[in-house]
């Protein structure tokens, strides 16, 4: 087939797939099927990013914040939620909590609704506040999946009786996902004593961005997604409950060579983001080590990529195996090479590949891509969060979801052993600190790295999804 041929057969099929992409993934969410990566039980709706200088007065950022006071997740709003702002702002809590009571019975997996209906209850009592910095703006799915995590653990928590005997509060920050708006929010909190710790924050980029300021103000910050190795010993303060894209490299290159049998990869990536940058470089560090090789690299964000022409390029240099190191933004791009590609080389890929649109889009052509994953709902029979999680939301929930409520339970173990900013510090950096969370328990390394293997998963046929296609946990290895 032709250049020209090849290209436009590829931009038909997406259109197409494309097209049916919205009463497949209704179907998904209406049912509460499996929620990996960008997927989750409510119907997506994205906005842009802020672009270019994105600095924003201080009442924007206040905007930006909220513990029941407004509403930061409009859509979907019942009016019930809408009233209950009113009613939180002016000291209504009796009428707010009703309220939200009715809201969430309308809509149960609204973790916004949750966190407000918890924190009317505490009212004007004495209570720990924590923060959860999430991107409302630019991912709301991704940020009501970390929000269902947080959410789900103060609801256990305070009905446990609370911190030793103090209600946990919660105060949700919209940062869009921006750097330079996150540096913003993490000052605004920083700069509020009630705030004990921060969840937070989404992409590897806002992250870094924040985690400064925290370092300078010793305020603790864990993030649940974030797993660029540039945030390892970044500061004292910083944590994590994803594993680096260290450990996912290296289970990557293991696989390949051990189960694959293959040694030579060309890698896609995104030179735009310092996840999809960390990946790579760790993934080609992990392969050279174990005796592999990288034989070619293709960056997304150039303006002339074609996916085509790339994966011409990486058989004739002798690839064997595509590693797929894309990041959110550029999913459509990595997309483009699975269908090229058609199954003729096997394909390996990071966390942020882990969506419902690879099965949707992909499907067949991704059949047998392995995934490097921080969690997945089946890895462990044995834990209860599946089934908990599943009751309070009424579908099942993704790995951002479960990695939020890790967060959010280390930092309810660190107030529980010394509700200050630095005895939160001071529990989490000791030898001993453990607690159990839904992904198993948590335990930092030095660096503030989270302890933990990560899983991988391999894209079979299933019904478990409406797509025909299913992540599949491997075990034994």
């Amino acid at each position: 087939m032709s250049k020209k041929n090849e290209t436009v057969v590829l931009i038909l099929s997406l259109l197409i797939t494309i097209g049916l992409a919205g009463a497949g993934i209704w179907w998904l969410t209406s049912r509460g099927g499996i929620t990996p990566g960008g997927s989750s039980p409510e119907n997506p709706t994205f906005s842009k990013s802020p672009t270019g200088n994105s600095s924003q007065s201080e009442q924007q950022i206040q905007q930006r914040l909220s513990a029941g006071k407004k509403l930061l997740i409009s859509e979907k709003a019942t009016t019930t939620k809408e009233s209950a702002v009113q009613a939180i702002a002016s000291g209504s809590y009796n009428a707010a909590i009703s309220d939200l009571q009715a809201s969430l019975k309308n809509n149960r997996n609204d973790p916004e609704a949750l966190i407000y209906l918890n924190n009317a209850r505490i009212g004007n009592q004495k209570s720990y506040t924590i923060a959860a910095a999430v991107p409302i703006g630019a991912d709301i799915n991704g940020a009501q999946e970390i929000l269902r995590g947080v959410a789900q653990a103060q609801n256990e928590i305070n009905q446990s009786g609370g911190i030793s005997g103090t209600p946990l509060k919660v105060l949700i920050a919209n940062d869009d996902d921006n750097p330079e708006i996150a540096s913003q929010i993490a000052s605004a909190l920083a700069n509020n004593s009630e705030i004990l710790g921060v969840i937070g924050h989404f992409s590897s980029d806002a992250t870094l961005a924040a985690s400064k300021i925290y370092q300078q103000n010793q305020l603790v910050a864990i993030s649940p997604i974030s797993t660029s190795v540039q945030l390892s010993g970044i500061g004292s303060n910083i944590f994590r409950t994803v594993p680096s894209d260290r450990f996912a490299a290296n289970a990557l290159s293991r696989y390949m060579l051990t189960k694959m049998q293959k040694k030579k990869a060309a890698v896609f990536f995104n030179s735009a983001s310092n996840y999809s940058k960390s990946l790579k470089s760790e993934f080609t560090t992990a392969l050279y080590g174990d005796g592999g090789q990288v034989v070619s690299e293709f960056d997304f964000a150039k303006g002339n990529f074609n996916a085509a022409d790339s994966f011409k390029s990486a058989i004739a240099q002798g690839a064997e195996v595509i590693m797929l190191a894309a990041n959110t933004a550029t999913l459509d791009q990595a997309l483009q090479v699975v269908q090229v590609n058609a199954k003729r080389l096997p394909l390996l890929a990071g966390d942020d590949v882990y969506t419902a649109k690879i099965l949707q889009i992909g499907g067949a052509g991704a059949t047998d891509m392995v995934l490097a994953v921080p969690w997945h709902i089946l890895a462990d029979p044995q834990s209860n969060f599946p089934q908990t999680s599943k009751q309070l939301w009424n579908a099942e929930v993704s790995w951002r979801t479960a990695l939020g409520y890790d967060a959010a339970i280390a930092l309810i173990v660190g107030l529980g052993r010394n509700p200050t900013r630095t005895g939160i510090q001071q529990a989490l950096s000791a030898s001993d600190f453990s607690a159990t969370g839904a992904s198993g328990p948590i335990r930092f390394l030095p660096s503030g790295d989270r302890n933990r293997a990560v899983q991988l998963v391999i894209v079979k046929p299933g019904n478990r999804t409406s797509y025909g296609y299913e992540f599949v946990p491997l075990s034994g290895l």
